[in-house]
């Protein structure tokens, strides 16, 4: 278990679908689930905090839920291909937010040193090279 009080940076929640929810140690949260061993996140949600300081090198899609992405601080331009072109979004403001609808590829530009919370349905999750 986590030491003292846990913070999002520190800490990724997983939130069941028997509305309960597990701390899970950010510390080799990736490769974990990379391999499998957290399982598939079935009707499941993951709420994270991540630290941006440059731009996406992929693309991923979540084709089993939507994803909302909400800017803690700095400028992150959100980019999601719809219809065989992009839709950019600009989240400058603390507090704005996009939504990556079911399916949807996307990544981001990051401006600057940024700060952004997800809270992604995950299962099934899909990545691809930009």
């Amino acid at each position: 278990m986590l030491a003292g009080m846990p913070t999002l940076q520190d800490t990724f929640l997983w939130l069941r679908p028997d509305s309960s929810v597990e701390l899970l140690d950010a510390e080799g949260f990736w490769p974990r689930l990379m391999s499998g061993q957290l399982g598939a996140f079935r009707n499941e949600y993951l709420v994270t905090t991540l630290r941006f300081t440059e731009s996406w090198a992929g693309w991923e899609q979540h084709p089993l839920g939507e994803e909302i992405v909400c800017l803690l601080s700095g400028h992150v331009t959100l980019i999601q291909e719809r219809d065989g072109s992009e839709v950019r979004t600009e989240l400058t403001r603390t507090g704005e937010f996009a939504v990556n609808p079911l399916g949807t590829w996307h990544t981001a530009d990051v401006h600057c040193e940024s700060l952004v919370l997800f809270i992604t349905a995950g299962e099934g999750t899909q990545t691809r090279p930009r």
